[in-house]
């Protein structure tokens, strides 16, 4: 169906696949003989989704976020992938504002700057200036791009189809895979969604025992003029972290200390949304990290979050752990704790990967050890192993390594050990005994009572039904259905030929002594019907291809 509704745009691709040298795809699109899937070179990869225009960087951004999915090289080449476009003209850009507002745009702004700080491919930012003096950031989606991003939709929804045929298509399940992030597009487009996720954050990160919360912020939404189409939220006067020029003698600490603690104060703020809000920025770029004026950190555009439970939260804890200590075997069984599939999995062979792949980091200083490097690698050997795992884990580790990256270009001295021992040990202990010590052992009295009080019943009926003989053991073990159906066919060939052979033994008896006409039209009745029978027999045999 997507060949024929959108004809122009896929000739577009496919000179753009033409140009960038992917036959594999060139073949599908064109409907011609398509060999096992091959993905191009990260390099290749990268220059085709940046001429096939915004919407497919943003796809590639997406992609990025999947490290469950492809190799550390295209993780890396597609992180960097940017959005900038030119900007859409300010006449249809405050047609859209207009559009939006509820009164007139004159009674609403004192005044909006025409030229925009930043252009994305989903919409662009302008500064203003709010009827009440209030300085705001006005984020306008592009106009039309709602009606391209629902044609390249249904282009990647086509495509997923004609690759699910393949096996690649199906061990990947690549159809869900394309779901997901057509879904991710659209919400995009939703900037309640995003304004829902900026007060959230704000919301969580105002408290916290780890960092002094008044010094990082999350901008206000301005809820009385957001809509889908205009955020209207405030404005935050800085510069990307990286380029901060710090202040040597602020607050009476040298810029090294300065540096030192703003470092501390982005990983125990990271730390919280991961380990213990459960709630993230799963984008936490040099650009969405601004160094405020006077010296606070802002967190900027939500637009892109993870969430992890309790329990996910719990064995990505002990994964930290196990990291630090290098422990393969306890690598491989949260491994298995986490994975959302039930395919048989080779522990043996799944622990030995992981040792081979830990063995490098034992005689290099910990201090020294990249930790996103090495949650890329554990997710590429689950990977390997056929172990599908959440789809939240990779923006877990592409949070990791964007704050991880960050902070070393922020601080080369930068140890990580350092940063997250204390926070480790903090978790730990708020998993033993949680928030409230006295509340845990209330909660942990109750859980004995109860036990005390439902444990002598249990065992009593326990007992009971082992004296009368009428204890029953449910037992399920998987793939027998496979073979009771092969025992089941087995054991009717086998009546068959019985009965067929007892047809012509009973025939060839009754002929031989046949004195009249009757016994001889028997006898060749039940010849007929055994050798029907044993045709029969001998062409299911060889249709079920196992003689």
């Amino acid at each position: 169906m997507f060949l024929t509704q959108t004809v122009p745009r896929q000739r577009e691709i496919i000179e753009v696949l033409f140009r960038n040298g992917w036959d594999y795809m060139r073949r599908l699109l064109t409907g011609a003989k398509a060999d096992e899937p091959q993905l191009p070179t990260p390099a290749v990869l990268k220059n085709i989704l940046v001429d096939l225009g915004p919407v497919y960087v943003k796809l590639g951004q997406l992609l990025s976020t999947r490290p469950d999915l492809l190799n550390a090289a295209y993780i890396e080449e597609l992180s960097t992938l940017q959005d900038e476009v030119p900007p859409v003209a300010w006449s249809e850009v405050e047609f859209v504002i207009r559009q939006q507002l509820k009164r007139p745009l004159e009674e609403t702004f004192v005044t909006v700057n025409p030229i925009p700080v930043a252009a994305g491919s989903i919409a662009q930012t302008h500064r203003a200036v709010l009827a009440d003096g209030r300085e705001a950031a006005l984020k306008v989606q592009r106009p039309g791009i709602d009606l391209t991003i629902a044609q390249d939709i249904a282009l990647i929804q086509g495509i997923a189809d004609l690759v699910a045929r393949t096996e690649f298509g199906q061990t990947y399940e690549i159809k869900s895979i394309a779901e997901e992030f057509t879904k991710a597009l659209e919400a995009e487009l939703d900037f309640t969604r995003e304004a829902g996720f900026t007060d959230q954050l704000r919301r969580n990160l105002s408290t916290s025992r780890w960092y002094d919360p008044t010094q990082i912020i999350v901008a206000e939404i301005y809820w009385d003029l957001t809509t889908p189409k205009l955020l209207v939220m405030e404005w935050l006067d800085g510069v990307p972290i990286l380029s901060a020029q710090i202040d040597e003698q602020k607050n009476g600490k040298d810029a090294y200390t300065q540096r030192k603690d703003i470092t501390t104060l982005l990983f125990r703020v990271f730390f919280q949304q991961l380990y213990i809000d459960g709630f993230f920025h799963a984008d936490p770029h040099p650009g969405n990290l601004f160094y405020l004026n006077d010296g606070r950190i802002a967190l900027l555009d939500c637009g892109m979050v993870g969430r992890l439970d309790p329990r996910t939260q719990q064995i990505l804890t002990e994964m930290l752990l196990a990291i630090v200590d290098l422990d393969a075997q306890r690598c491989a069984q949260l491994t298995l704790q986490l994975a959302d599939s039930t395919e048989p999995v080779i522990v043996a062979r799944l622990e030995n990967d992981y040792d081979r792949m830990l063995r490098k980091y034992h005689n290099i200083n910990l201090s020294e050890i990249n930790f996103s490097q090495v949650i890329y690698e554990i997710l590429q050997v689950a990977r390997n192993n056929k172990i599908r795992l959440p789809s939240n884990m990779g923006l877990y580790a592409k949070t990791i390594a964007n704050l991880e990256g960050l902070a070393r270009g922020f601080n080369p001295e930068l140890n990580f050990i350092e940063e997250i021992q204390p926070l480790l040990t903090d978790l730990f202990r708020r998993q033993l005994i949680g928030e409230n010590p006295l509340r845990s052992l209330l909660r942990t009295a109750l859980d004995l009572k109860s036990l005390s009080l439902q444990s002598p019943r249990q065992i009593e009926l326990l007992l009971d039904r082992v004296t009368s003989e009428t204890l029953q053991w449910n037992i399920s073990i998987r793939g027998l259905d496979a073979l009771r159906r092969t025992t089941d066919d087995a054991a009717n060939r086998l009546s068959f030929s019985i009965l067929v052979g007892s047809l012509i033994m009973g025939a060839a008896t009754i002929s031989s002594r046949a004195q009249t006409t009757e016994f001889s039209f028997l006898s060749n009745i039940l010849f007929a019907v055994a050798s029907l029978l044993g045709l029969w027999l001998i062409i299911s045999i060889l249709r079920s291809g196992r003689v």
